[in-house]
């Protein structure tokens, strides 16, 4: 599919639709080419601030999302089902639908669209507003090839792109889809620990988050395995040795691999 004149629509025009909304129009399409549906005015208004006033967005599926080459479902989980039916008065045979919801699988979904479909289901996490993303995506039954490199080359506008089986997006859910929660909060606990030991409050939350992002970098850009790179900068008896042993002795390895855990089974559930 040739993406210089292609439509894309989001059914419902929250914080992730922005997200990959704002991913699009910054590298591959114009606002001009984003639709939007949503029955909360707030929202709608909020996506258009972001994206841009010349995209359109509406209060219904039909008829904002008519023209729309590609629909992305962006509703949660438990409304999933009438946002389905809020497409029943479109033409779905033409329109190639991506799901962003986590944890319904696609049969669920294939259950509630026309036969014939074609789906994508996507799982996107929220820094792809700055197009440092990473999304798991699996094919439906109907979806082509050509459907898959479509969306392959909307989502590397926002960031890192997996192509994975089905059965593994719960655990891409629980891993990058939740992982930006668990950063977030151990940029918060860093930076807490600055202030403890007297660093300024700003101060110590830009430099938490310049480390974590430096250290994510060197992993991505190297290849090395985080075990090394550890191992680099760990002098014996030194300061860092120090500080690993009461990580140790706290869990926290042991609480992000239980946080993952648990979020790959709630999206299970959902599912």
């Amino acid at each position: 599919m040739q993406l210089q004149n292609v439509k894309i629509g989001f059914l419902g025009t929250g914080r992730m639709a922005t997200a990959l909304a704002t991913g699009f129009t910054r590298e591959l399409l114009t606002a001009c080419q984003i639709l939007g549906a949503d029955p909360v005015a707030a929202s709608r208004e909020q996506f258009l601030r972001v994206v841009g006033d010349a995209a359109v967005v509406g209060e219904t599926a039909d008829p904002t999302l008519s023209n729309a080459d590609i629909i992305f479902l962006a509703v949660k989980p438990q409304v999933m089902k009438s946002a389905l039916a809020a497409l029943d008065s479109l033409t779905l045979s033409s329109k190639l639908v991506v799901s962003i919801a986590a944890g319904l699988t696609i049969s669920t979904l294939e259950s509630g669209l026309p036969s014939g479909t074609r789906l994508i289901r996507v799982m996107p996490n929220t820094p792809c507003l700055i197009g440092r993303g990473a999304c798991g995506v699996s094919r439906g039954s109907c979806a082509t090839d050509d459907d898959e490199k479509t969306v392959n080359e909307l989502l590397k506008t926002v960031g890192l792109v997996e192509n994975v089986p089905e059965k593994l997006l719960d655990a891409v859910t629980g891993l990058s889809g939740s992982g930006p929660a668990y950063v977030f909060q151990i940029i918060e606990a860093l930076s807490d620990g600055g202030v403890q030991v007297g660093l300024p409050r700003d101060m110590a939350t830009r430099l938490a988050a310049q480390t974590v992002a430096g250290a994510a970098e060197m992993v991505l850009q190297t290849g090395e395995h985080p075990a090394a790179l550890k191992d680099a900068v760990t002098s014996p008896g030194g300061t860092t040795i120090a500080a690993i042993h009461e990580m140790e002795k706290a869990g926290v390895r042991a609480a992000l691999m239980n946080a993952v855990a648990a979020s790959t089974k709630r999206s299970q559930e959902l599912g």
